[in-house]
């Protein structure tokens, strides 16, 4: 039977130039742990989120200034990986949202996607909404 580990293993990190806040912080909150994850990125979803599914860690490939909306297609990558990943334990999100409740809208629609332990999606989707509280908080400061 397959299991996502729960190990930091590897993290893939995809468009690693424009990461937002969030992952920002997650990536360097693991790479200065106790254990200190590697990146690797080797620019294939299959093959890295099988290193995923074999060693732990996540594989991100999250929204961007340059693709907002994401980049991978929600109905021919992000599904099926999504399925795949928490089939074996984990979960696959946004960060805002898990993907398997996005309901496409078109075709060839793009989303950001975050698969791995459950643990580690969690942690991410938790900084996304500290931002979120953030920017709401600053908005309403105005």
């Amino acid at each position: 039977q397959l299991a996502c580990p729960l190990d930091l293993g590897c993290h893939s990190v995809g468009n690693a130039g424009s990461w937002d806040d969030a992952i920002r912080k997650y990536v360097t909150t693991k790479k200065s742990g106790p254990k200190g994850a590697s990146l690797r990125y080797v620019g294939s979803m299959v093959a890295d989120v099988h290193r995923t599914l074999l060693y732990g860690g996540v594989f991100l490939y999250p929204a961007d200034k340059k693709s907002p909306s994401g980049k991978l297609r929600l109905l021919y990558e992000c599904n099926p990986m999504a399925m795949i990943m928490e089939q074996a334990g984990g979960r696959a999100s946004t960060g805002h949202m898990r993907i398997l409740d996005i309901v496409p809208q078109h075709p060839h629609e793009r989303k950001p996607i975050i698969l791995g332990s459950s643990e580690d999606i969690e942690e991410i989707c938790g900084y996304y909404a500290e931002l979120e509280a953030a920017k709401k908080a600053a908005e309403e400061s105005k």
